[in-house]
């Protein structure tokens, strides 16, 4: 592995960006959903008794505890932290010296508060994902805040390693996943042919790959599960151009979910993790200052990827029958494993999995420590070996927790793990530090996507449809592009419709805030409150319908139909209720959804007054526009720095150039342990080098190299020359 400074600050960047995605996604949304008159106030989840403040934070680790002290109800607490947290992502994001541990420990703090009392529209993957990938910030952040330096550590690689580790796990389960749900369309390689039109909320292109031929979605399949099972072992090539192409294929692979499915930053998150695939000379490649290296073992290593390549090709053929049809100009597959024999695959690679990693590690650990060894002076030894013990043993502890939700994938396993590592995860398992990840396990809408239309009136004889913002509704609307904003209620709205709604109790809610009229529910489905039907006056009476949706297909000219879908009623999703009725208040009670409690009362002092201000001044701006707009000018003042100090913006010479007090760089290690072989020409350069900084101590950094790099040369010239006149 190269020096990975530059993919480490990318990364950093990158996590600093998902979070302010995340917290100001989750803040437009946060009165709707969890205020006072929400559908799921957070508040029935912070019972406020006579327990001591440390009690309440062991039972439930949330800042929001903390809330009563500033004069904060739990709605206004919850803005406070989100509104702290895109503030802190957004520094965090624009200077670089904010991507600290300290300031990723208090982001992920503050997401990890809010996720506590989230309840059902907080509990997707990719919020857990955040919070383990946001966990792992705080150990590959440098201390900049306390220290004041963001060189090069020698235990960078040992830390960076641990988002290798989550990316392999994140991809190898969801691969396995698929086929070990038994889902038949997955194992008939038709799971593509459903997904772009039942996904929860597809994108225009959405519509237009599930146009493609049939025999190409079976072979995007084919590509899905080699790039989510055998590629993910090639992150731990020992040959950098493995490496690599894995990154590629996993970019390749993001990018189309990205451009036909609204994930929100989901896939940017993934993407962030794959820049732990990368080193600093690829990345010095992609901006155009890539330098010229000499590899002795080239054919060797070229030798070893072309029979690797072609192993996993022959894989691909075998395990999936491809056989081209020139007549067709077509590739045919089919799956040529049963399921009794992937499950035996699985038992065997599950616990190999486990020891590839602890060798991978274990190198990282032992490289590191050798550098640790060939700093400069025993106090500058000293410091660097006890930050490298202190947080290889932080990446051995987080490695060894995460082993068992990684082989949840396969029960013997599973079984097989020793008790303590079992008590280790069970006894951090509330802060999310480790999860098991499995996406898209079963195909859902085969028959035809399911959607749950919502209708009210004022007199049981007209009925108008209440259309979401963005979930399919209308058949005319085209679906939208809302990456990176998730929204939750669609989200949610899809999962309810494939099953009853007694699956979903916050439906019955939704309803009875809808019957109420709730502003800041209404601006969940439409956040300009003018497009809603019933923003006048809100209905009498509500009902909900079950209907089945499908793309349209183009016509038989070629040409585009007037309409993106086209549906067909199936049955009722929820009966006619009105207030006061005697089935809404039934399941109102059922559901535990009647609020008895009293609301904390609004507090007048400075910090409420300045959380409802700000709500005030962002009330009724669509989320996407509201992310975008701040990604835009963040980006946009990124850019001006860049371009005012071109010459600064040389990140890997800076963080190579300047390592951090106490210890040296890995170049500076490779340049010692070169110098007892090779003392004198060391000397020589050295000298060399002070005479060029002498000379003119005021030119621009390009000069310098050049001038350095002529001196080095005359100066090797010279020992060459000494040499042949000694033989």
């Amino acid at each position: 592995m190269g020096y990975i400074a530059l993919p480490r600050r990318l990364f950093l960047w990158s996590m600093a960006t998902i979070y302010l995605f995340a917290f100001v996604s989750l803040y437009v949304q946060l009165p709707g959903l969890y205020g006072n008159e929400g559908l799921l106030p957070a508040r029935w989840q912070l019972r406020f008794s006579g327990r001591s403040l440390w009690e309440q934070l062991q039972s439930s680790p949330t800042l929001l505890w903390f809330g009563p002290k500033l004069g904060l109800d739990t709605q206004n607490a919850m803005e406070l932290l989100c509104l702290v947290g895109a503030v802190l992502s957004l520094a965090a994001t624009l200077v670089e010296a904010l991507r600290d541990s300290l300031v990723f420990f208090c982001l992920w703090l503050l997401y990890m508060s809010l996720y506590q009392v989230g309840q059902v529209f907080l509990y997707f993957q990719w919020d857990s994902l955040l919070l383990e990938a946001g966990f792992l910030c705080i150990l590959i952040a440098p201390l900049t805040l306390v220290r004041g330096s963001t060189g090069v550590r020698e235990h960078d690689r040992v830390t960076f390693w641990l988002a290798r580790w989550l990316l392999f796990r994140l991809m190898f389960a969801s691969g396995v996943v698929k086929l070990t749900s038994r889902c038949p369309t997955w194992w008939g390689l038709t799971a593509l042919t459903y997904h772009y039109e039942t996904q929860c909320i597809p994108t225009p292109l959405a519509w237009f790959a599930h146009q493609l031929p049939v025999w190409w979605q079976k072979l995007s399949v084919v590509g899905t599960f080699i790039i989510e099972i055998p590629i993910p072992f090639l992150f731990f090539s020992p040959l950098r151009r493995l490496r690599i192409g894995a990154f590629y294929m996993q970019v390749l692979l993001q990018v189309f979910i990205i451009s036909s499915g609204n994930y929100n930053f989901f896939n940017l998150l993934t993407l962030a993790l794959c820049l732990s695939l990368l080193d600093d000379q690829h990345v010095r490649f992609w901006l155009g200052k890539a330098e010229k290296t000499k590899d002795n073992g080239s054919k060797l290593c070229s030798l070893l990827e072309a029979a690797v390549w072609s192993g996993i090709i022959f894989a691909a053929i075998v395990c999936f029958d491809l056989q081209l049809d020139w007549g067709k100009k077509s590739i045919s597959s089919r799956t040529a494993f049963t399921y009794h024999q992937f499950n035996q695959f699985l038992k065997a690679v599950t616990i190999p999995c486990i020891w590839m990693g602890v060798l991978s590690l274990t190198w990282e650990m032992v490289a590191a420590m050798f550098r640790c060894a060939c700093v400069h002076g025993f106090l500058r030894r000293f410091w660097a070996t006890l930050q490298w013990t202190v947080f290889s043993a932080a990446a051995a502890a987080m490695f060894t927790v995460s082993i068992v939700p990684f082989t949840y994938v396969e029960y013997d396993s599973n079984a097989q793990l020793w008790p303590g590592v079992r008590q280790a995860y069970q006894a951090v398992d509330r802060y999310q530090l480790s999860n098991s990840y499995g996406l898209f396990r079963r195909m859902t809408g085969v028959g035809g996507r399911p959607e749950v239309v919502i209708e009210g009136s004022h007199d049981q004889v007209t009925w108008t449809e209440i259309e979401f913002m963005y979930k399919p509704g209308n058949v005319s609307a085209p679906p939208p592009v809302v990456t990176p904003h998730q929204p939750r209620l669609d989200w949610q709205m899809w999962f309810a419709a494939l099953g009853p709604h007694t699956h979903a109790p916050w439906f019955t809610s939704l309803m009875y805030r809808l019957l109420q009229g709730k502003r800041d529910v209404i601006e969940l489905i439409q956040s300009d409150v003018t497009q809603y039907p019933f923003h006048q006056q809100p209905p009498a009476y509500l009902r909900a319908h079950r209907y089945k949706y499908w793309f349209t297909e183009p016509k038989a000219d070629g040409s585009y139909p007037a309409r993106w879908w086209r549906k067909v009623y199936v049955e009722e999703f929820y009966p006619t209720v009105h207030l006061g009725s005697s089935v809404l208040e039934s399941l109102l009670h059922h559901h535990g959804l009647k609020d008895k409690s009293v609301p904390r009362r609004v507090s007048n002092a400075t910090v409420p007054r300045a959380v409802r201000w700000v709500r005030s001044q962002v009330s009724g701006v669509p989320g996407p526009l509201l992310l975008w707009s701040l990604f835009a000018c963040s980006a946009t003042l990124c850019l001006f720095r860049v371009l005012q100090n071109p010459k600064g913006g040389s990140a890997g010479q800076e963080a190579s150039a300047e390592p951090e007090p106490g210890a040296t760089s890995s170049r500076d290690a490779a340049d010692v342990a070169a110098l007892s072989e090779e003392e004198q020409v060391g000397e020589d350069l050295d000298e060399g080098v002070d005479e060029v900084e002498e000379e003119d101590p005021v030119k621009d950094d390009d000069d310098d190299e050049d001038e350095l790099a002529n001196k080095e040369e005359e100066l090797r010239e010279n020992e060459h020359d000494n040499a042949e006149k000694k033989k």
